[in-house]
C-alpha cells in the first residue's frame, strides 16, 4: 500500500512567551523566556513557585472566542481553541466564531487529534468541588442541581478536541489522546497515520494543558522533580542541558497544525510550510532501566531510529534536533541516546536545542508547541538559542558544539523532533523544509 505524503499547511500556538506565532516566532528568535513568578503558590507553599503561563487576558480572548461559548470552557479547551482558529486561518481557511459558527458545513474531509496530559483541573478545583462541599455541608437535598449543565463537558478527557472539533465543524475522527510528556508529539503521530492510510484529507494535530496549581501540585510533592531553585529568577529556571539544572519548570499554552495531504494541499493552492516525513511512537516496556520516570534508552533509539529508517535518509542529512530536554538529570541520558542512535562523529552531530528553555515543560501541550517552533524554523530557516545552558553539563560537553546559544539564521533542511514521556513512552517527528517538490 502506498503512502500518502503529508504536509503542514497551518500553525498556530498559545505560548508562555508569545500568543499568536508572530509573537512566538519573535520570542524564539531573541531567546526570550516566557517564565515567571507566581504568588499564589508560594501562598499554598509549592517548593517551587515559577511556571510559564500564556499572557492572555479574557478581554483578548472574547476577540476570537464568543462569550457565551467561553463560559462553557476551561483553560486547556480555550487554549486549543484560540490556537486551533489560528491555524485554520493560516492555512487558507476563512472562519470567525464571532460572525457565527453553528451553520457553517461539517468539513467532512477533517478531523483533529488534540491531546491533553492533565485536563479539567481548573473546572475540578474552582466549580465541582466547592459546589459539592458546599452542598454536603449546607443544603445536602441540593445536590448536584448546583453545578450546572457544563460539568461535564469540562471535565470530559475530550475536552480539548470536543471544542476544537465544533468550532471547525470537523467531520473526521476527532479525539483526545494523553500519554503523559509524549502526548502532543503523539496527537500528530496519530493524525499523520490517518493522512497516510486515507481516512482524512487534512487533521488538525496538536496538544494543550491547563496552568491550574492542582495540575503541577504532583509534581510539585514528588520533590527535585520541579525546579526550585531559581524562585527569585524565574527566567533562568529552565536549563535544559545545562550544568545547573534542577528539575522542569511547569507550563501551559497549547499548539495545533493543520497536516494534510499533499494532493489536497496542491488542489486547494495552500501554501506549504513543510513537509511532515516520518512519524512513530513506541515504549521501552519499563524494562532495562525503563521506569515509570525515566526512559529505557534502547526503546529511545529504536524509536529514532525507525523515523530515520522510514525516512530514507541518512542521519548525516539532520539539520537540527529539537530534544525533549526538561532540564532535568534525564538531559544527558537523552543526549547519550541520540548519539546512540545516529551513530554520527561527534564533530558531525547536529545542532541541538531545546525549546523548553524558554516556555517551561508544558506537558501535554510540549511535543506540540515545540513542533510549531520546528516548523517555524524549518519555513522561515533559523535556529533559535537554547538559553541557560552557557556552562554545559559536564556529560554532555561532548556535543557542547553542536549547541546554540545565540539565533543562527540559515535554511535547514531536515529537523528531528523527539518526546519521551512518564510510562516509558516514546514520539520522535521528522520534518523537512518545503522546496516545491
Amino acid at each position: 500500500m502506498s503512502r500518502r505524503r503529508v504536509v503542514v499547511t497551518g500553525v498556530g500556538a498559545i505560548a508562555p512567551n508569545g500568543i499568536g506565532m508572530a509573537a512566538y516566532r519573535q520570542a524564539l528568535k531573541a531567546g526570550k523566556s516566557g517564565i515567571t513568578w507566581h504568588e499564589p503558590l508560594k501562598k499554598l507553599n509549592f517548593a517551587s513557585q515559577i511556571g510559564g503561563t500564556p499572557p492572555i487576558e479574557v478581554d483578548d480572548i472574547l476577540k476570537t472566542i464568543p462569550e457565551t461559548d467561553f463560559n462553557k470552557l476551561n483553560e486547556a479547551m480555550v487554549y486549543s481553541t484560540l490556537a486551533a482558529v489560528e491555524c485554520a486561518r493560516s492555512s487558507g481557511v476563512e472562519i470567525d466564531l464571532l460572525k457565527g459558527y453553528s451553520q457553517s458545513p461539517v468539513d467532512w474531509d477533517s478531523g483533529a487529534f488534540i491531546g491533553c496530559g492533565i485536563g479539567g483541573m481548573d473546572t475540578l478545583f474552582e466549580e465541582l468541588g466547592p459546589v459539592m462541599a458546599e452542598a454536603e455541608s449546607q443544603d445536602p437535598g441540593r445536590g448536584t442541581a448546583a453545578m450546572g449543565t457544563d460539568i461535564v463537558p469540562k471535565v470530559m478527557g475530550s475536552s480539548v478536541s470536543v471544542a476544537v472539533g465544533k468550532f471547525l465543524g470537523l467531520g473526521g475522527q476527532t479525539c483526545t489522546n494523553s500519554s503523559a510528556c509524549n502526548t502532543g508529539t503523539e496527537a500528530i503521530f496519530e493524525g499523520f497515520k490517518n493522512i497516510q492510510l486515507g481516512f482524512a484529507e487534512s487533521m488538525y494535530v496538536g496538544g494543550a494543558e491547563g496552568s491550574h496549581y492542582g495540575t503541577w501540585a504532583g509534581f510539585d510533592a514528588m520533590r527535585d522533580v520541579l525546579c526550585s531553585k531559581f524562585n527569585d529568577m524565574p527566567e533562568k529556571g529552565s536549563q535544559p542541558m545545562g550544568a545547573g539544572a534542577c528539575g522542569f519548570v511547569p507550563g501551559s499554552g497549547a499548539a495545533v497544525l493543520r497536516i494534510e495531504s499533499l494532493e489536497s494541499a496542491q488542489k486547494r493552492g495552500a501554501k506549504i510550510l513543510c513537509e511532515l516525513v516520518a512519524a512513530y511512537c513506541n515504549s521501552g516496556g519499563q524494562r532495562d532501566g525503563g521506569t515509570m520516570t525515566f526512559p529505557n534508552a534502547e526503546g529511545v533509539a529504536r524509536c529514532i531510529r525507525r523515523v530515520i529508517k522510514d525516512s530514507g535518509i541518512s542521519p548525516s542529512e539532520i539539520s537540527l534536533i529539537n530534544g525533549h530536554l526538561t532540564s532535568t538529570t534525564a538531559d544527558p541520558r537523552e543526549v547519550g541516546s541520540w548519539i546512540k542512535a545516529l551513530e554520527l562523529p561527534l564533530d558531525k552531530f547536529p545542532r541541538i536545542q531545546s525549546t523548553k528553555s524558554m516556555i517551561g515543560h508544558t506537558l501535554g501541550a510540549a511535543g506540540a508547541l515545540e513542533s510549531a517552533a520546528v516548523v517555524d524554523q524549518l519555513s522561515a530557516g533559523y535556529i533559535h538559542p537554547s538559553i541557560n545552558s552557557e556552562n554545559v553539563h559536564p556529560e554532555i560537553r561532548k556535543v557542547e558544539a553542536s549547541i546554540p546559544h545565540a539565533l543562527e539564521e540559515r535554511p535547514l533542511e531536515y529537523v528531528i523532533k523527539a518526546s519521551f514521556g512518564f510510562g516509558d513512552v516514546n514520539g520522535c517527528l521528522l520534518f523537512r523544509r518545503w522546496n516545491g517538490k
